[in-house]
């Protein structure tokens, strides 16, 4: 559990200043589930130049609570929390005098925003809460007041754990978990899951990821885990201590975060997926008579595939589709070798493509036009697709065919500028998983919107 907050000072001289504001956000990692917010009377005035930036004046504050008067919900509310904030070092210095003043020592594990995002999101112009919220697409409110810079801060921090793709915020979490004996039972585990779209992540005492998995119902999945009788899965059951778990709300996100995050981190017990999950792929090449013919073979990383599947039957299944839809000649693909083939695709003729019948130019103008409608290479769009809520879409970006990443927006703020997008974005890997997976995926989702640039 994190307390990610924003605390408003009188300014003044060093550890002499004053709490005029402060708001706090109990978030789990998903959303806020408590919250805290108070003007406070600091008993001293208030500098000018702050009366000025913050729009909170010595009058507004008379008949605000001391500090002593709030002290017990700060602590209550904060209590066996990771404090966050942007620049921590300043807001859990402040705190930490507050309560000094009351003979009480204050004492909290802290993450700086600051430092997360010049760690996760380098290469920006400021680190400023304002500039940096607003180059990420971040709406804010009521900037320099404490409830609408914490909110920032909470906007932002759930985006740094987004684009924390080895789990270091999370992990570190875990071994403060580990360290207080904490150790949850299968019940209290699958009681915190969601029955939603996602990645969920197994960890074990040792704060060790030991396994990722991906799941349109993250809770009837783990259950399964628990429940299975698998070698895996009685040695998931022996060794689980927690798991955390992003929703993602789009299943093509979900099955992108999980394929890039189990090539990152390794867990013990995702060794299967190192075997290619698409072993078959589509390819072309012409015959002695000029004619395109399309292939379905074993994938050959020699090879330039047009797209690939995760079996022979959907590779068929899915060519035969093709045949038919772009007039292509069934025995330019191979798809029909035996009596057998020719009874369950029920081929009677090849619909006007047999050769001979159109010459090898126009035959190949209609192979031409299904290679690029079902092939992103070199191609630049966005995939928009369910967010995690009805407020929100997701966009995957495909830059010149290649996979750049993806991010979540507000239905407000719609993505009609490239660089707007590639601020907000996750960034993640291309490789040949991904573009099969994006590939599968468009093939198959009816959902899916595609806008091309």
């Amino acid at each position: 559990m994190y307390a990610i907050l924003d605390i408003e000072t009188t300014g003044g001289q060093f550890n002499e200043e004053g709490i005029t504001e402060i708001a706090i956000y109990k978030f789990d990692g998903h959303e806020v589930v408590d919250q805290f917010i108070s003007l406070v009377n600091p008993e001293i005035p208030i500098q000018p130049f702050v009366v000025k930036l913050t729009g909170i004046n010595n009058a507004m504050l008379r008949s605000a609570p001391k500090f002593y008067e709030i002290a017990k919900r700060i602590i209550e509310i904060t209590s066996d929390c990771v404090i966050v904030a942007h620049n921590a070092s300043f807001d859990y210095r402040i705190l930490r005098t507050e309560f000094r003043r009351l003979g009480y020592d204050f004492e909290a594990k802290t993450l700086c925003t600051v430092e997360l995002a010049k760690k996760l999101i380098p290469e920006q112009p400021s680190y400023s809460l304002g500039k940096l919220v607003r180059a990420l697409g971040i709406p804010m409110a009521d900037r320099h007041r404490a409830s609408g810079d914490a909110m920032a801060t909470t906007k932002l921090f759930k985006m740094l754990l987004e684009k924390d793709t080895e789990k270091t915020i999370v992990k570190d979490f875990i071994k403060l978990e580990v360290e207080k004996g904490i150790s949850p039972k299968f019940l209290d585990i699958l009681s915190q899951m969601p029955t939603k779209t996602g990645v969920y992540y197994i960890y074990n005492e040792g704060g060790t990821l030991i396994y990722i998995g991906k799941s349109q119902n993250i809770k009837k999945r783990v259950n399964q885990h628990f429940t299975g009788i698998t070698t895996k899965s009685k040695r998931i059951q022996a060794e689980v201590f927690t798991i955390t778990y992003d929703e993602t709300g789009s299943e093509l996100i979900a099955l992108l975060k999980e394929s890039q995050e189990v090539k990152i981190n390794r867990p013990r017990y995702n060794r299967s997926q190192k075997k290619t999950v698409f072993p078959f792929a589509l390819y072309a090449e012409k015959d002695t008579n000029g004619y395109i013919n399309l292939k379905l073979e074993k994938a050959d990383g020699r090879k330039k595939e047009i797209t690939s599947f995760a079996s022979l039957q959907e590779g068929k299944n899915a060519l035969f589709r093709f045949t038919t839809k772009y007039h292509l000649c069934q025995k330019l693909t191979g798809l029909y070798q035996t009596k057998k083939e020719c009874f369950q695709y029920k081929i009677k003729e090849c619909d006007g493509a047999c050769i001979g019948e159109v010459t090898s130019e126009v035959y190949n103008l209609r192979v031409q036009q299904f290679i690029s409608e079902n092939s992103f290479e070199n191609k630049s769009m966005i995939l928009i697709d369910r967010g995690r809520n009805i407020n929100e879409r997701s966009a995957i970006l495909i830059e010149n065919g290649t996979y750049k990443g993806y991010a979540y927006y507000d239905l407000n703020y719609q993505i009609t500028n490239i660089d707007i997008l590639k601020n907000i974005l996750i960034p993640m890997q291309h490789n040949r998983d991904v573009k099969n997976i994006i590939q599968s995926y468009i093939r198959k989702s009816k959902s899916l919107k595609i806008l091309n640039f």
